[in-house]
């Protein structure tokens, strides 16, 4: 009667060999050659109201900046709308999410709150959001309102997978 198979035990590096070579998605890097960093976009962050209407084109040196649905888009390749002076400049430097629904540049809607809009409105809004803003402008970051409470308590509701660009293998 035979016994159990004998147990082989895997050196440290021929067992590191091995899941490298087993492993799907990991770039090859021959010896002798340096890996290529992962390529990223621009990191993304948080703005308060404050800090995003330092970004509203009064500065020339400053890129532009505006938020729709909470989510900031740096515009500044669309200088010509909303640069100083430029038609659109009354959406940037803040959340203008119910100005973008409305199609409106009135002071009253340059607002984050949806309240009251329309079933159209609302459907014009992520028309808007995902054909304009998505489809031209990189993404820099969110609006603190979209992810914190009034109280700066989290933002239960946020889940980050629902997110424009969100990627769960770039956040480890």
């Amino acid at each position: 009667m035979a016994g159990p198979a004998p147990v082989r035990r895997l050196r440290p590096l021929a067992a590191l060999t091995l899941v490298l070579a087993l492993a799907p998605g990991l770039p090859a890097v021959r010896a002798g050659q340096a890996p290529r960093p992962a390529e990223r976009g621009p990191p993304v962050r948080l703005f308060t109201e404050e800090e995003l209407a330092r970004y509203s084109g009064e500065e020339e040196d400053q890129p532009i900046y505006m938020a729709v649905k909470g989510v900031v888009f740096d515009v500044t390749s669309g200088k010509e709308f909303y640069g100083r002076g430029a038609p659109y400049n009354a959406l940037t430097g803040k959340d203008s999410t119910r100005g973008v629904a409305k199609m409106s540049l009135d002071p009253a809607d340059l607002t984050h709150d949806t309240t009251g809009l329309t079933a159209k409105e609302l459907e014009s809004l992520d028309d808007v959001f995902t054909r304009v803003y998505k489809a031209k402008y990189p993404i820099v970051g969110y609006t603190a309102r979209r992810i914190l409470n009034e109280d700066g308590s989290p933002n239960l509701d946020f889940k980050p997978e629902d997110q424009p660009h969100f990627d769960l293998k770039d956040e480890f």
